[in-house]
């Protein structure tokens, strides 16, 4: 028997950030992921080290046509259909429905294509799961406002919330506000569209940049339970459970002081009020957060209904300086960890660690909980006779959904799963084609060169197989 409920949604994540390309088509506007080419300088981008708002067109920026969902996506949603999919998860880029982020009316071109997309899922009965922001913020709002440090921006995405709830009101029933919204202190211009000059007080910034995102969640919460009260919103994190190096008290603290640096957005989202360790860091670090005098009401009154999470890895901490290697690849910092492998990119591989972080938020919200994204990022081979052996990701993927499994047995409620990218896309941290999560590969490589055929991989038909036995889990089902 599965432990897996009979109504579980199964299926896979993208975002139309890594995905979509058509990046100026349809009427869009430029956003700030439009702005992230590959090579050495992506990364100070992504801190906030910005130049410029135009992109270089000595540059390759691997948005821009992405995988070509926006072309393909009859395409790729009959491969998911094939697969047994019940839910996707896709995002909705802002600049696709309001071109500047600040315009009065919103562009129908845009509108449409999501018309036609959820159709096309609900032709197929597979549920959107859809989120507003998924780093991609209008770059007019960046050069007008300086995103979000503005409180501006607040009532601009109130709009594009009341915007897409009302056209989609018969059509989507899960929302999430924030992707990851834990990232904006850790990738500030992709998180938040944050650009920083010399002098400024980041952690000011950031934190009244994540206390302006809170109330846009809180506004999107109310407005999505009065346009479509049968529908559910929920937020997101970046989740990965941080172990303390040793039994030392400091360590432990440490490790505590970590999580808590994510479950802060979480805990204001979820419990509608700021926690009193986040009044604390406030006073310590010398940081005033300016809000509304309806703020703290309007938090309270529109929380989640439930929590989304991405996992990919554990993270370990010590506060020994001799052990303090950082781990290459994630950019959440952590220590090596003696007692885990890591993939190709140095993300450790921690299936036990999935079911620790699942029962450590259900625990601390007791609110459903729906796994948005995990996955494995590998570089794939195809081989002559034009097949796709991935059995390491089989491998990874059959832990973790065990791990999920055991995780519901302990009494966590998990509504649903969709797997990190169920097609390959680009990747969101190295903006590569080589570091792979699909089922389905896609002929394209680093330089954007390729035919963008999609091809069936092994795991392809492995998950099939999942679903169909709705995750009956064991090395003879899963492997």
């Amino acid at each position: 028997m599965s432990v897996f409920p009979e109504n579980f949604l199964w299926g896979g994540a993208i975002a139309a950030n890594q995905a979509d390309g058509a990046y100026l088509e349809g009427g869009k506007g430029l956003t700030s992921v439009d702005l992230l080419p590959t090579g050495k300088k992506r990364f100070p981008i992504m801190l906030g080290q910005v130049d410029s708002l135009v992109p270089d067109p000595n540059e390759f920026y691997p948005s821009h046509e992405a995988i070509d969902f926006y072309h393909h996506y009859k395409e790729d949603i009959a491969l998911f259909a094939e697969m047994g999919f019940k839910s996707l998860r896709v995002s909705i880029a802002w600049a696709r429905i309001f071109p500047n982020g600040n315009d009065e009316t919103p562009n129908e071109d845009g509108l449409q294509f999501y018309d036609d997309l959820f159709d096309e899922l609900r032709k197929h009965s597979i549920e959107p799961v859809v989120t507003m922001a998924h780093f991609d913020v209008p770059v007019h709002l960046i050069e007008q406002y300086g995103s979000w440090r503005s409180r501006e921006l607040v009532g601009f995405f109130e709009t594009y919330a009341k915007t897409l709830f009302t056209r989609y009101k018969d059509k989507v029933k899960y929302w999430m506000t924030f992707n990851e919204i834990n990232m904006l202190l850790h990738l500030p211009f992709v998180g938040a569209g944050l650009v920083f000059k010399e002098g400024d007080n980041k952690k000011q910034i950031q934190y009244q940049a994540a206390h302006h995102q809170l109330v846009a969640s809180a506004l999107a919460v109310k407005a999505c339970h009065e346009i479509s009260p049968d529908a559910k919103i929920g937020c997101m994190l970046a989740a990965g459970a941080t172990y303390p190096y040793t039994c030392n008290p400091d360590d432990i603290f440490d490790a505590m002081e970590k999580d808590r640096e994510s479950f802060f957005f979480i805990d204001v989202q979820s419990r509608g009020e700021y926690p009193g360790y986040a009044k604390r860091f406030f006073r310590d670090h010398g940081l005033s957060i300016e809000m509304n005098d309806q703020d703290e009401a309007l938090l309270k009154n529109n929380t989640v209904d439930y929590i989304g999470f991405s996992y990919y890895a554990s993270r370990a901490t010590s506060t020994d300086p001799e052990v303090n290697s950082t781990t290459a690849g994630n950019v959440f910092g952590s220590i090596e960890n003696p007692y885990l492998q890591k993939s190709d990119w140095g993300w450790t591989i921690d299936p036990k660690g999935f079911r620790i972080t699942a029962n450590q938020l259900y625990d601390r919200y007791q609110k459903p909980l729906f796994v948005v994204e995990n996955g494995l990022g590998a570089i794939d081979t195809v081989n002559e006779q034009g097949e796709i052996e991935d059995h390491y990701r089989i491998d990874y993927l059959a832990k973790h959904i065990e791990q999920m499994g055991e995780a519901i047995q302990d009494g966590v409620e998990i509504i649903g799963y969709t797997s990190w990218g169920p097609i390959d896309i680009v990747s969101a941290s190295t903006g590569e084609m080589k570091k792979r999560y699909g089922f389905i590969y896609v002929d394209k490589d680093n330089e954007g060169h390729g035919s963008l055929k999609r091809t069936r991989k092994k795991s392809f038909y492995w998950y099939k197989d999942v679903i169909a036995a709705n995750g009956i889990y064991g090395t003879h089902k899963l492997v």
